[in-house]
């Protein structure tokens, strides 16, 4: 065990009973409590929270939690911990309830939320313990730091929302990087937890960095610290000063996505009614239902792809994607849903994932064709051919040449689809499981159109899927 460790029972209180026998051990479990006790002030504690601590024998938790408890500790074994011995609290969890005693190991907010309850599970497995075991297990839930900050600062949770650690302690940055870019390009509201520290000072720069890449400068941000504690103290600001504010371990960052608001010192994040009704309590706008989804939702949107085209905005793929930031490949899911009744203005497209080796096979039959690959970084390569330049090799569909090499990894292309754009291009697209373009292949024109031989093995391979 840690050299830290440290027992105590408050002053006042009686003195401790002597350690039960193994005789009485056998006759009694022992039970672990994993409670979240919230943002720290009794009066935002639960009831089960403030009965679980006052149920146990025996409270462990870091220094700062015990003394926001203090005054529910009379009579109580008390263990104390540091900030990085964690996996010490579990243990002496784990050592006590082994004798009978019921424990609290408390933590701040939700002990779920990057607290308590996973390490202590995880030790628990370790030393074999299951949920039919003799020592019980409850998890005590607590409202979390992100609530607490975002109640005292208007409503900025109010649509969709996720929280990043930027503690790379325990995560990788790459890991942690990955996480900012994904919710910065995805627009939620953003709770930072763990922005900085006395060595980590970097992280929360880093962050502002990455998000920048796709929010206005101006984006409100709030920086809330200690919620509901003797010190707290709120910053509002926005996303391109966040970093050069007052920032620590005790503070959590609020950052809003492109809808949120400030007004009246109050940061709030709309729900949505205003997308689908005049003045949020007025009728519903042309084409909008109550109690429906929007004509932009699910079931809508693809609609609205089809009538955008019908309406004449005839453009390449990829700017097609762009306007409705999307996938290419939801683009192509719209079109390929196009009927007599609801035309998508000379764009067709038809799904083709279960004739992947078959369309391949057919290529060599298009005659010319223009291969176009497109990497993540965004780089793009085309280059000419003819189907039978194409060789599959396990997850690769590779092209040798004297000239050019190029490779294709088989293994990402989730979804393939025939498409025409027009009487402009034909082909064949391949996208992966996130709908973006992996490989297209596109007939080449002789002269100013197509050749005939090409157009009708082209409508073959069509008609063949179909």
């Amino acid at each position: 065990m840690n050299e830290n460790t440290n027992n105590e029972y408050l002053e006042g209180t009686p003195s401790p009973q002597p350690s039960p026998s193994k005789k009485e051990r056998e006759h009694k479990s022992g039970k672990i409590l994993l409670v979240g006790f919230g943002p720290g002030g009794q009066e935002q504690m639960t009831f089960r929270a403030r009965a679980a601590i006052e149920e146990a024998d025996v409270v462990i938790g870091y220094t700062t939690y015990i003394k926001l408890v203090r005054d529910l500790l009379d009579g109580k074994e008390v263990i104390r911990k540091g900030m990085t011995e964690e996996i010490d609290r579990c243990v002496e969890a784990y050592e006590a309830a082994k004798q009978g005693k019921t424990v609290a190991l408390i933590s701040s907010g939700d002990v779920g939320v990057y607290g308590m309850a996973g390490p202590t599970y995880e030790v628990l497995f370790q030393h074999g313990w299951t949920p039919d075991s003799d020592i019980q297990v409850e998890v005590v839930t607590g409202a979390t730091a992100l609530n607490a900050c975002a109640s005292l600062v208007g409503a900025p949770l109010t649509h969709d929302f996720c929280s990043i650690s930027l503690s790379d302690l325990l995560t990788p940055w790459t890991t942690i990087r990955k996480r900012i870019d994904a919710v910065g390009v995805s627009d939620f509201v953003i709770g930072l937890y763990n922005p900085k520290s006395g060595r980590r000072t970097q992280q929360i720069v880093e962050a502002q960095r990455i998000l920048l890449q796709y929010r206005d400068p101006k984006t409100p941000v709030a920086i809330v610290k200690s919620a509901y504690r003797r010190r707290q103290d709120i910053q509002m600001t926005t996303l391109d000063e966040m970093a050069d504010k007052e920032i620590g371990m005790l503070t959590t960052v609020l950052i809003g996505n492109s809808s949120t608001y400030i007004q009246e010192g109050l940061m709030i994040t709309p729900r949505g009614y205003a997308n689908k009704y005049d003045d949020l309590t007025g009728d519903a706008k042309d084409g909008e239902k109550a109690g429906r989804s929007l004509t932009m939702g699910l079931e809508g949107w693809h609609g609205c792809v089809r009538q955008w085209l019908e309406d004449g905005n005839h453009k390449p793929w990829e700017k097609i994607a762009a306007h409705f930031n999307a996938p290419v490949g939801e683009i192509l899911e719209a079109v390929a849903g196009a009927s007599d009744d609801e035309p998508a203005g000379g764009y067709a497209a038809v799904r083709a994932d279960k004739h992947l080796e078959s369309i391949i096979q057919d290529l060599a039959t298009w005659g010319k064709l223009r291969a176009v690959v497109r990497s993540p970084a965004g780089a793009v390569t085309e280059c000419l051919l003819t189907g039978e330049q194409l060789e599959m090799k396990g997850d690769w569909l590779n092209v040798v040449t004297d000239t050019f090499h190029v490779h294709v990894n088989w293994a990402n292309v989730h979804h393939a689809y025939l498409a025409k754009r027009g009487e402009k291009s034909l082909g064949a697209h391949f996208v992966n499981e996130a709908g973006d373009m992996v490989f297209r292949v596109l007939l080449v024109k002789d002269g100013d159109d197509f050749s005939v031989d090409a157009l009708a093995a082209f409508e073959k391979t069509w008609k063949d899927i179909l």
